[in-house]
């Protein structure tokens, strides 16, 4: 390697540092000085550096540090999109499922683009464990698939600091409960976001997908 070759540092799935909080602070204020002295720094070696971390988006709801810390707010930040139909049909095919295009709008109705859920979808229905219509009816309830990821949220939503625990949970209701976008707060739009849990139109918010109105329109009421 020349002196003149930039050097790359990834980390893949760094969140997971996040469940110790005693060692997360300090750890992200390193990695954020190194970004930092690379981008305005004098000494061409930090320079060279090249950091890439993938992380959840859910995050950025719940971090045991302060954000002025963390190397998450400076360099360029790159989200996943959402997979278009035409892309979750290639997919479909290349699980062996001969769909159709009305098939795949079937599946998307219910949990949009969303990588993780379409992945889970594809390879339970391939894996024959259940066909289309099966998985669809069950998926939003404690029997499907999703069960694990939904209750996590479900917790995450409720588990919350005695300062926002009520208003988070409160917030996501509204959401699911109304037909069409709603205007919530600041604050309250930021950390569902972050959660992936809904999308922006405009200044108001919706449901990612169907799967999340349905489940959290029956789980939030109790």
């Amino acid at each position: 390697m020349t002196h003149d070759q930039p050097l790359v540092l990834a980390i893949d799935e760094v969140d997971r540092i996040f469940a110790y909080p005693e060692v997360a602070g300090e750890f992200f204020a390193i990695l954020r000085a190194w970004v930092v002295e690379g981008q305005g720094g004098v000494q061409d070696t930090w320079k060279r550096l090249r950091l890439i971390i993938t992380h959840s988006q859910e995050v950025y709801a719940s971090l045991p540090f302060d954000l002025k810390q963390s190397p998450f707010n400076v360099g360029r930040g790159i989200s996943l999109p959402e997979f278009t139909e035409v892309q979750v049909l290639d997919l479909a095919k290349r699980h062996q499922l001969n769909w159709t295009v009305t098939q795949v709008d079937s599946l998307m109705a219910v949990i949009g683009g969303h990588p993780y859920l379409v992945q889970t979808a594809l390879s339970h229905i391939a894996s024959q464990t259940a066909t289309l219509e099966q998985f669809l009816k069950l998926a939003p309830t404690d029997q499907g698939v999703y069960y694990d990821h939904l209750h996590r949220h479900l917790i995450a939503l409720k588990d919350r600091p005695a300062k926002d625990r009520p208003a988070l949970a409160t917030a996501m209701h509204r959401v699911v409960l109304s037909a069409g976008p709603v205007r919530i707060g600041d604050d309250d739009k930021f950390k569902l976001r972050s959660m992936g849990l809904v999308k922006f139109v405009g200044d108001d918010v919706a449901p990612l997908c169907g799967l999340y109105r349905q489940y959290f329109r029956t789980h939030l009421m109790s």
